[in-house]
Protein backbone atom coordinates (compact mmCIF):
# COMPACT_ATOMS: atom_id res chain seq x y z
CA UNK A 1 0.00 0.00 0.00
CA UNK A 2 0.62 3.81 -0.12
CA UNK A 3 0.99 5.90 2.86
CA UNK A 4 1.42 9.34 3.52
CA UNK A 5 3.94 11.22 3.75
CA UNK A 6 5.40 11.72 7.69
CA UNK A 7 7.37 15.37 8.84
CA UNK A 8 10.59 13.98 8.68
CA UNK A 9 10.65 12.57 5.12
CA UNK A 10 10.81 15.97 3.60
CA UNK A 11 14.45 16.57 5.43
CA UNK A 12 15.90 13.05 4.16
CA UNK A 13 14.57 13.55 0.77
CA UNK A 14 16.44 17.05 0.43
CA UNK A 15 19.20 15.25 1.09
CA UNK A 16 18.54 12.98 -1.19
CA UNK A 17 18.26 15.70 -3.92
CA UNK A 18 21.63 16.95 -3.19
CA UNK A 19 23.40 13.66 -3.36
CA UNK A 20 21.29 13.93 -7.03
CA UNK A 21 22.99 17.18 -8.18
CA UNK A 22 26.53 15.72 -7.69
CA UNK A 23 25.62 13.90 -11.26
CA UNK A 24 25.48 17.84 -12.54
CA UNK A 25 26.67 17.47 -16.40
CA UNK A 26 27.33 13.46 -16.28
CA UNK A 27 24.66 11.37 -16.05
CA UNK A 28 22.68 12.52 -18.94
CA UNK A 29 20.31 11.08 -21.10
CA UNK A 30 19.67 9.04 -18.05
CA UNK A 31 18.12 11.32 -15.04
CA UNK A 32 20.60 12.58 -11.94
CA UNK A 33 19.15 10.45 -8.87
CA UNK A 34 20.36 10.25 -5.01
CA UNK A 35 18.84 7.98 -2.41
CA UNK A 36 19.53 7.73 1.26
CA UNK A 37 19.34 4.99 3.66
CA UNK A 38 17.48 5.58 6.89
CA UNK A 39 16.83 3.80 10.07
CA UNK A 40 15.71 5.16 12.74
CA UNK A 41 16.42 8.58 12.57
CA UNK A 42 19.91 7.98 11.41
CA UNK A 43 21.85 7.86 8.25
CA UNK A 44 23.03 4.47 7.94
CA UNK A 45 23.81 4.65 3.60
CA UNK A 46 24.07 7.39 1.02
CA UNK A 47 24.19 7.06 -2.82
CA UNK A 48 24.00 8.88 -6.04
CA UNK A 49 23.86 8.13 -10.11
CA UNK A 50 27.84 9.50 -10.85
CA UNK A 51 27.54 8.38 -13.97
CA UNK A 52 25.82 7.35 -17.66
CA UNK A 53 26.04 3.93 -17.48
CA UNK A 54 27.60 3.34 -13.90
CA UNK A 55 25.23 1.67 -11.15
CA UNK A 56 22.06 3.70 -10.36
CA UNK A 57 21.75 6.10 -6.93
CA UNK A 58 19.66 3.06 -5.01
CA UNK A 59 22.23 0.28 -5.36
CA UNK A 60 25.18 2.55 -4.29
CA UNK A 61 23.46 3.54 -0.82
CA UNK A 62 22.55 -0.01 -0.34
CA UNK A 63 25.93 -0.83 -0.38
CA UNK A 64 26.82 1.97 2.11
CA UNK A 65 24.06 0.75 4.84
CA UNK A 66 25.06 -3.07 4.47
CA UNK A 67 23.06 -5.18 6.53
CA UNK A 68 21.69 -1.75 8.66
CA UNK A 69 19.23 -1.62 5.41
CA UNK A 70 17.37 -4.64 6.89
CA UNK A 71 14.21 -3.31 8.28
CA UNK A 72 15.24 0.30 6.91
CA UNK A 73 13.42 3.61 5.03
CA UNK A 74 15.10 4.34 1.70
CA UNK A 75 14.67 7.99 0.34
CA UNK A 76 15.24 8.37 -3.88
CA UNK A 77 14.23 11.20 -5.93
CA UNK A 78 12.92 8.96 -8.56
CA UNK A 79 10.71 5.76 -8.65
CA UNK A 80 13.59 3.07 -8.68
CA UNK A 81 13.81 1.25 -11.92
CA UNK A 82 12.30 -2.17 -13.00
CA UNK A 83 13.97 -3.43 -16.02
CA UNK A 84 17.20 -4.28 -16.66
CA UNK A 85 19.14 -2.09 -18.66
CA UNK A 86 22.86 -0.73 -18.29
CA UNK A 87 22.84 -2.59 -14.70
CA UNK A 88 20.07 -4.61 -12.83
CA UNK A 89 16.56 -3.67 -11.30
CA UNK A 90 16.83 -1.70 -8.59
CA UNK A 91 13.40 -2.85 -6.88
CA UNK A 92 15.30 -5.99 -6.71
CA UNK A 93 18.47 -5.28 -5.04
CA UNK A 94 16.14 -3.41 -2.37
CA UNK A 95 13.61 -6.70 -2.28
CA UNK A 96 16.71 -8.51 -1.45
CA UNK A 97 18.10 -6.19 0.82
CA UNK A 98 14.56 -6.34 3.06
CA UNK A 99 14.14 -2.92 3.41
CA UNK A 100 10.65 -1.71 4.89
CA UNK A 101 9.68 1.31 3.13
CA UNK A 102 10.34 3.22 0.47
CA UNK A 103 9.38 6.89 -0.32
CA UNK A 104 10.19 8.26 -3.70
CA UNK A 105 9.95 12.29 -4.77
CA UNK A 106 8.34 11.41 -8.10
CA UNK A 107 6.72 8.75 -10.41
CA UNK A 108 9.07 8.15 -13.52
CA UNK A 109 6.95 8.40 -16.45
CA UNK A 110 9.32 6.48 -18.39
CA UNK A 111 7.40 3.72 -20.37
CA UNK A 112 10.33 1.01 -20.03
CA UNK A 113 11.64 2.24 -16.19
CA UNK A 114 8.21 2.42 -14.73
CA UNK A 115 6.30 0.23 -12.53
CA UNK A 116 9.42 -0.46 -9.59
CA UNK A 117 6.63 0.86 -6.90
CA UNK A 118 4.14 -1.71 -7.70
CA UNK A 119 6.98 -4.09 -7.99
CA UNK A 120 8.18 -3.24 -4.61
CA UNK A 121 4.00 -3.05 -3.22
CA UNK A 122 3.67 -6.67 -4.14
CA UNK A 123 6.98 -7.54 -2.59
CA UNK A 124 5.15 -6.22 0.89
CA UNK A 125 7.39 -3.30 0.84
CA UNK A 126 5.31 -0.10 1.76
CA UNK A 127 5.92 3.15 -0.19
CA UNK A 128 5.16 6.39 -0.44
CA UNK A 129 5.28 8.75 -3.08
CA UNK A 130 5.52 12.77 -3.07
CA UNK A 131 8.03 14.33 -0.79
CA UNK A 132 9.88 17.42 -2.52
CA UNK A 133 8.38 16.50 -5.58
CA UNK A 134 8.27 20.18 -7.26
CA UNK A 135 11.99 20.31 -6.84
CA UNK A 136 12.51 16.72 -7.96
CA UNK A 137 10.72 17.21 -11.41
CA UNK A 138 13.11 20.85 -11.71
CA UNK A 139 16.18 18.75 -11.15
CA UNK A 140 15.43 16.33 -14.18
CA UNK A 141 13.34 18.82 -15.81
CA UNK A 142 15.11 18.16 -19.18
CA UNK A 143 14.80 14.39 -19.01
CA UNK A 144 10.92 14.20 -18.04
CA UNK A 145 10.14 16.91 -20.87
CA UNK A 146 11.99 14.66 -23.17
CA UNK A 147 9.76 12.29 -23.06
CA UNK A 148 6.43 13.41 -24.55
CA UNK A 149 7.96 16.76 -26.61
CA UNK A 150 9.43 16.99 -30.03
CA UNK A 151 11.60 20.01 -28.77
CA UNK A 152 14.22 20.32 -26.52
CA UNK A 153 13.70 21.97 -22.92
CA UNK A 154 14.67 25.76 -23.92
CA UNK A 155 16.50 27.81 -21.48
CA UNK A 156 16.68 31.38 -22.18
CA UNK A 157 19.44 32.87 -20.14
CA UNK A 158 20.07 36.74 -20.44
CA UNK A 159 22.74 39.20 -19.08
CA UNK A 160 21.09 42.53 -18.53
CA UNK A 161 21.93 45.95 -16.64
CA UNK A 162 19.62 47.84 -14.10
CA UNK A 163 17.74 49.20 -17.02
CA UNK A 164 17.31 46.10 -18.40
CA UNK A 165 20.11 46.78 -21.49
CA UNK A 166 22.21 44.36 -22.58
CA UNK A 167 24.48 45.98 -24.41
CA UNK A 168 25.58 49.91 -24.17
CA UNK A 169 24.82 52.34 -27.16
CA UNK A 170 28.42 52.42 -28.16
CA UNK A 171 27.97 48.29 -28.51
CA UNK A 172 31.05 48.11 -26.52
CA UNK A 173 32.59 44.38 -25.64
CA UNK A 174 32.75 43.13 -22.41
CA UNK A 175 31.34 41.81 -19.17
CA UNK A 176 27.88 43.27 -17.51
CA UNK A 177 28.20 40.52 -14.62
CA UNK A 178 30.86 39.37 -12.67
CA UNK A 179 33.19 36.49 -12.40
CA UNK A 180 30.76 34.56 -10.07
CA UNK A 181 27.77 34.71 -12.25
CA UNK A 182 30.02 33.74 -15.12
CA UNK A 183 30.85 30.89 -13.59
CA UNK A 184 27.30 30.16 -12.78
CA UNK A 185 27.15 30.30 -16.54
CA UNK A 186 29.43 27.44 -17.31
CA UNK A 187 27.86 25.43 -14.37
CA UNK A 188 24.38 25.63 -16.46
CA UNK A 189 26.42 24.87 -19.81
CA UNK A 190 27.98 22.00 -18.15
CA UNK A 191 24.39 20.22 -17.69
CA UNK A 192 23.05 20.92 -21.63
CA UNK A 193 23.34 18.87 -24.36
CA UNK A 194 23.57 21.99 -26.59
CA UNK A 195 24.62 25.71 -25.76
CA UNK A 196 23.07 28.47 -28.53
CA UNK A 197 24.07 32.00 -29.63
CA UNK A 198 22.43 34.22 -32.42
CA UNK A 199 25.28 35.40 -35.34
CA UNK A 200 24.72 38.68 -33.69
CA UNK A 201 26.58 37.94 -30.53
CA UNK A 202 28.72 35.29 -32.50
CA UNK A 203 29.92 38.16 -34.69
CA UNK A 204 30.32 41.16 -31.76
CA UNK A 205 31.89 39.01 -28.64
CA UNK A 206 33.50 35.71 -30.90
CA UNK A 207 32.70 33.71 -27.76
CA UNK A 208 33.72 30.26 -27.49
CA UNK A 209 31.05 28.62 -25.94
CA UNK A 210 33.40 25.79 -24.00
CA UNK A 211 32.50 24.77 -20.28
CA UNK A 212 35.82 26.16 -19.01
CA UNK A 213 34.92 27.66 -15.35
CA UNK A 214 33.02 24.58 -13.85
CA UNK A 215 33.69 21.21 -13.95
CA UNK A 216 34.07 19.68 -17.20
CA UNK A 217 30.52 17.74 -18.59
CA UNK A 218 30.69 13.85 -19.45
CA UNK A 219 29.77 15.11 -23.29
CA UNK A 220 30.88 18.40 -24.46
CA UNK A 221 27.73 20.34 -25.25
CA UNK A 222 27.14 21.21 -29.08
CA UNK A 223 27.56 24.68 -29.88
CA UNK A 224 25.18 26.43 -31.94
CA UNK A 225 25.29 29.81 -33.99
CA UNK A 226 22.03 30.76 -35.85
CA UNK A 227 22.68 32.36 -38.39
CA UNK A 228 20.34 32.96 -41.46
CA UNK A 229 23.09 33.49 -43.77
CA UNK A 230 25.67 31.44 -42.67
CA UNK A 231 28.20 34.19 -42.15
CA UNK A 232 29.97 32.89 -39.00
CA UNK A 233 33.59 33.63 -40.20
CA UNK A 234 36.23 30.95 -40.26
CA UNK A 235 38.37 33.07 -37.88
CA UNK A 236 36.11 32.94 -35.36
CA UNK A 237 36.94 30.98 -32.17
CA UNK A 238 33.87 28.89 -32.41
CA UNK A 239 35.13 27.94 -36.38
CA UNK A 240 38.58 27.22 -35.51
CA UNK A 241 37.86 24.77 -32.12
CA UNK A 242 35.88 22.38 -33.35
CA UNK A 243 38.55 20.12 -31.75
CA UNK A 244 37.46 20.54 -28.77
CA UNK A 245 33.47 20.44 -29.23
CA UNK A 246 31.65 20.42 -32.37
CA UNK A 247 30.10 23.63 -33.41
CA UNK A 248 26.99 23.74 -35.68
CA UNK A 249 25.18 26.80 -37.52
CA UNK A 250 21.56 26.76 -38.02
CA UNK A 251 20.18 28.46 -41.05
CA UNK A 252 17.23 29.39 -43.27
CA UNK A 253 18.92 30.59 -46.54
CA UNK A 254 23.04 29.90 -46.40
CA UNK A 255 25.44 31.42 -49.16
CA UNK A 256 26.73 27.88 -50.83
CA UNK A 257 30.54 28.65 -50.74
CA UNK A 258 30.18 30.08 -47.28
CA UNK A 259 28.02 27.42 -46.04
CA UNK A 260 30.96 24.83 -48.11
CA UNK A 261 33.79 26.14 -46.17
CA UNK A 262 32.34 26.06 -42.89
CA UNK A 263 31.29 22.36 -43.51
CA UNK A 264 35.16 22.07 -45.22
CA UNK A 265 36.38 23.14 -41.38
CA UNK A 266 34.22 20.96 -39.62
CA UNK A 267 31.40 22.93 -38.79
CA UNK A 268 27.95 21.23 -39.59
CA UNK A 269 25.48 22.91 -41.09
CA UNK A 270 21.61 23.03 -40.22
CA UNK A 271 19.47 23.98 -42.75
CA UNK A 272 15.58 24.99 -41.36
CA UNK A 273 12.65 26.63 -42.60
CA UNK A 274 12.44 28.27 -38.89
CA UNK A 275 13.39 27.72 -35.14
CA UNK A 276 10.71 25.97 -34.41
CA UNK A 277 11.92 23.55 -37.24
CA UNK A 278 15.32 23.85 -35.98
CA UNK A 279 14.08 22.86 -32.50
CA UNK A 280 12.42 19.61 -33.79
CA UNK A 281 15.53 18.97 -35.98
CA UNK A 282 17.99 19.12 -32.93
CA UNK A 283 15.82 17.12 -30.88
CA UNK A 284 15.75 14.17 -33.65
CA UNK A 285 19.19 14.07 -33.36
CA UNK A 286 19.49 13.82 -29.33
CA UNK A 287 19.46 17.03 -28.00
CA UNK A 288 17.00 17.51 -24.95
CA UNK A 289 18.31 20.42 -23.39
CA UNK A 290 19.31 23.78 -24.67
CA UNK A 291 20.87 26.94 -23.01
CA UNK A 292 20.24 30.12 -25.39
CA UNK A 293 22.64 32.65 -24.18
CA UNK A 294 21.25 35.46 -26.90
CA UNK A 295 21.47 37.91 -28.28
CA UNK A 296 18.06 40.11 -28.57
CA UNK A 297 16.81 38.88 -31.73
CA UNK A 298 17.17 35.07 -30.71
CA UNK A 299 15.63 35.77 -27.37
CA UNK A 300 12.88 37.57 -28.99
CA UNK A 301 12.39 34.50 -31.99
CA UNK A 302 12.28 32.00 -28.81
CA UNK A 303 9.80 34.49 -26.93
CA UNK A 304 7.29 34.82 -29.89
CA UNK A 305 7.30 31.26 -30.83
CA UNK A 306 6.69 30.17 -26.88
CA UNK A 307 9.82 27.68 -27.04
CA UNK A 308 11.24 29.30 -24.04
CA UNK A 309 10.90 27.23 -20.86
CA UNK A 310 13.43 28.69 -18.00
CA UNK A 311 14.11 32.53 -18.67
CA UNK A 312 17.19 33.07 -16.27
CA UNK A 313 18.27 36.75 -16.00
CA UNK A 314 21.78 37.67 -14.66
CA UNK A 315 21.48 41.66 -13.52
CA UNK A 316 24.39 43.52 -12.89
CA UNK A 317 24.43 46.99 -10.75
CA UNK A 318 24.86 49.05 -13.90
CA UNK A 319 22.73 51.68 -15.20
CA UNK A 320 23.51 52.14 -18.99
CA UNK A 321 21.05 54.64 -19.83
CA UNK A 322 19.84 55.98 -24.06
CA UNK A 323 20.67 54.43 -26.90
CA UNK A 324 21.79 50.78 -25.21
CA UNK A 325 20.15 48.01 -26.54
CA UNK A 326 17.22 46.79 -24.86
CA UNK A 327 17.60 42.83 -23.89
CA UNK A 328 13.66 42.14 -24.70
CA UNK A 329 13.54 44.38 -27.96
CA UNK A 330 12.55 42.29 -30.65
CA UNK A 331 10.34 40.31 -28.42
CA UNK A 332 6.75 40.30 -28.91
CA UNK A 333 4.46 43.19 -27.50
CA UNK A 334 1.93 42.59 -24.97
CA UNK A 335 -0.50 44.95 -23.63
CA UNK A 336 -0.69 45.44 -20.06
CA UNK A 337 -3.82 44.15 -19.22
CA UNK A 338 -2.97 40.90 -20.96
CA UNK A 339 0.79 40.31 -19.33
CA UNK A 340 1.20 37.04 -17.35
CA UNK A 341 2.89 37.26 -13.97
CA UNK A 342 5.64 34.77 -14.66
CA UNK A 343 6.22 32.55 -11.79
CA UNK A 344 9.83 32.65 -9.88
CA UNK A 345 11.58 29.47 -9.42
CA UNK A 346 14.51 30.84 -7.39
CA UNK A 347 17.13 33.72 -6.86
CA UNK A 348 20.11 33.78 -5.73
CA UNK A 349 23.19 36.53 -5.90
CA UNK A 350 26.47 35.64 -7.64
CA UNK A 351 28.64 38.94 -5.92
CA UNK A 352 26.75 41.61 -6.51
CA UNK A 353 24.85 40.09 -8.84
CA UNK A 354 21.04 38.64 -9.05
CA UNK A 355 20.14 35.61 -10.91
CA UNK A 356 16.70 34.74 -11.39
CA UNK A 357 14.96 32.23 -12.89
CA UNK A 358 11.25 32.39 -13.76
CA UNK A 359 9.39 29.12 -15.11
CA UNK A 360 7.27 29.82 -18.36
CA UNK A 361 6.39 25.94 -18.30
CA UNK A 362 6.46 22.63 -16.95
CA UNK A 363 8.61 20.12 -18.01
Amino acid sequence: MTTTAPVDDGLYMRRALDLARRGWGHTAPNPMVGAVVVRGREVVGEGYHVRYGSEHAEVMALRAAGERAQGATVYVTLEPCAHTGHTPPCTEALIRAGVHRVVVAIRDPHPIAAGGLDRLQAAGILTTVGPESAAARELNAAFLYALHADRPWLTLKLALSLDGAARDAARSRGWLTGEASRAEVHRLRASSDAVAVGIGTALVDDPLLTVRAAAPPRVPPLRIVFDGTARLPLTSRLARSVAEGPVCVVTRAPDPDRAARLAAAGVEVLVAANLADALRTLRARGIRSLLVEGGPRLAGAALAASVVDRLIIFQAPLLLGAGADSAFAFAPAVALPDARRVPVMARQAFGDDLMTIYGLSEP
